[in-house]
C-alpha cells in the first residue's frame, strides 16, 4: 500500500474492549460526531462470551437492556462471620460479555462512518499533524488516537507504585441439587484458605442450581490453572454438591495499581480503559468506572471541538487525579507488602459498615466526611504506616 492509499480517519481506537465500545457508542448516541470517521481495530472479533461484568447502580443506565440478572442482596463472609447486605438503594447487576458486544455492534453497524476491522495493531507512531497506525495487514492515519491495548511494561518497569493482579478463574455450573440462593450474590467469601494471600470466592447465582463461581485473588503472582479449579471444586462441595456440569469457563487477570498511566497521554494519543487508569485500582472493578470515564471523554471531546482549529484537543488535559486515587494507593501499598491482610481489611469494612455508603465510596461519590466514616472502620495501624511510607517515599 503506498502512502497515497493509506486511509485516513478522524479517530482511531486501537483495541475495541469495554472502554472503546462504550466511548464510540456514546459518541453515536450524542449525534454530534456524524461528520467524523471512526475506525476500531482489534485482533479479537468479539463473537464469544469471554467475560462477565458486574456493577452496582441506583439509577437507569445505557446498558439496562443487556443486564441478565439483578440482585438486591449480597453476602459477605470470612472464616468468622457472615453478613447479608441489603443493597438498597443500589442493585448489583450482571452483564455477559457477548450480550454487550452484540448490543453495541448492532448500533454501530447502522452508521457508515464507523468501521470495525479485525486486525492486530503492530505500530503506533505519533507525528506532528497526525498519528500513524500499522497493523499486520494495513496502514492507517488519524487525527487523534484512543489506545486501550495494555502494555505490562508500563507499570512493571517501575517500583514507585505497587502492582498487584486481580486474577481469577470462574465456572458457570449447573448442579444436580439446589445449593444457590438466586436472590443473593456472594460479593466476597473469605472463608476459603488464605495461604498468605487475599483470596475469596465470588458467586453470581441465576437459579437454585445455576451460578458463576469464581475463585479470585488480589495478589502479585498468578497461580497454576489447576489450583484455581481445585478450589472451586472444594467450595462447591462445601456448599453441598458434588455432582455438577460445567457449562462455561472464564479466566482473567486485571492489573491493580495506582501507576499514573495518564502521564503517557500526548497531544494526539489518549490512553483509555485499563491502560488509561480507568480500572478502579483498589478493587479491579472496571464496568462502572469505564461507564463514567467514557461519558466524561465524550463530553471532553465535544467541549474541545472549539480548540481543534488551534491544532490540538489537548489530550493531556483529560485526566484529573483525585483523593480516591490516593486512598487506593494506600490500600495497594498495604496489600503489596502484607497480602495476607486483605481479608481482615475488607471484613472490618463490611462487618458494620453501611453497604450503600461503601458502594458510594467505591464509586468515588462520597463527601470527605463520608470518606472518613468508611475509612475509620478499617484497621488503623496498617493505613497509618502506609500513609507515612507514601508521604516520605
Amino acid at each position: 500500500m503506498t502512502s497515497s492509499q493509506i486511509k485516513h480517519f478522524n479517530y482511531i481506537f486501537t483495541g475495541s474492549g469495554l472502554s472503546a465500545l462504550m466511548t464510540v457508542y456514546k459518541m453515536v448516541l450524542s449525534g454530534k460526531f456524524t461528520n467524523r470517521s471512526i475506525l476500531l481495530l482489534d485482533q479479537d472479533v468479539k463473537k464469544t462470551n469471554d467475560r462477565t461484568w458486574c456493577f452496582w447502580t441506583k439509577e437507569e443506565t445505557s446498558w439496562d437492556s443487556v443486564i441478565s440478572k439483578k440482585w438486591n442482596s449480597a453476602l459477605f463472609a470470612d472464616e468468622n462471620f457472615k453478613r447479608d447486605l441489603a443493597l438498597k438503594p443500589y442493585q448489583y447487576n450482571q452483564i455477559r460479555g457477548l450480550d454487550f458486544y452484540n448490543f453495541v455492534f448492532e448500533e454501530l453497524s447502522k452508521h457508515s462512518d464507523i468501521t470495525f476491522l479485525n486486525e492486530k495493531v503492530t505500530d503506533i507512531n505519533e507525528l506532528e499533524t497526525h498519528v500513524f497506525v500499522g497493523t499486520e495487514e494495513n496502514r492507517y492515519t488519524c487525527d487523534y488516537l484512543f489506545n486501550s491495548i495494555y502494555t505490562k511494561a508500563f507499570a512493571l518497569s517501575q517500583t514507585k507504585y505497587p502492582v498487584l493482579q486481580q486474577h481469577f478463574t470462574g465456572w458457570f455450573v449447573k448442579t444436580e441439587n439446589e445449593v444457590f440462593n438466586p436472590e443473593e450474590a456472594t460479593f466476597m467469601d473469605f472463608s476459603v484458605e488464605q495461604r498468605g494471600n487475599t483470596r475469596f470466592m465470588y458467586v453470581l447465582p441465576t437459579s437454585k442450581t445455576e451460578a458463576l463461581v469464581e475463585y479470585t485473588l488480589f495478589s502479585e503472582d498468578l497461580l497454576p490453572k489447576e489450583e484455581y479449579e481445585n478450589e472451586i471444586q472444594i467450595y462447591l462441595e462445601k456448599l453441598g454438591t458434588k455432582n455438577f456440569e460445567i457449562l462455561e469457563k472464564e479466566q482473567g487477570s486485571i492489573p491493580m495499581t495506582s501507576y499514573p498511566f495518564w502521564k503517557k497521554n500526548t497531544k494526539r494519543v489518549l490512553n483509555i480503559g485499563t491502560v488509561g487508569g480507568w480500572t478502579k485500582a483498589s478493587t479491579g472493578f472496571t464496568f462502572r468506572n469505564s461507564d463514567k470515564k467514557s461519558s466524561e471523554l465524550v463530553e471532553f471531546l465535544l467541549n474541545d471541538f472549539s480548540r481543534e482549529n488551534s491544532g490540538s484537543l489537548r489530550m493531556t488535559m483529560f485526566h484529573k487525579k483525585n483523593r480516591f486515587w490516593f486512598y487506593d494507593l494506600l490500600l495497594l501499598d498495604i496489600l503489596y507488602r502484607h497480602n495476607e491482610l486483605g481479608s481482615s481489611i475488607f471484613s472490618s469494612l463490611f462487618r458494620k459498615g453501611q453497604p450503600a455508603m461503601i458502594f458510594k465510596f467505591l464509586d468515588e461519590e462520597t463527601t470527605l466526611i463520608e470518606d472518613l466514616k468508611v475509612i475509620l472502620k478499617c484497621p488503623k495501624v496498617p493505613f497509618i504506616k502506609a500513609l507515612f511510607r507514601v508521604i516520605f517515599r
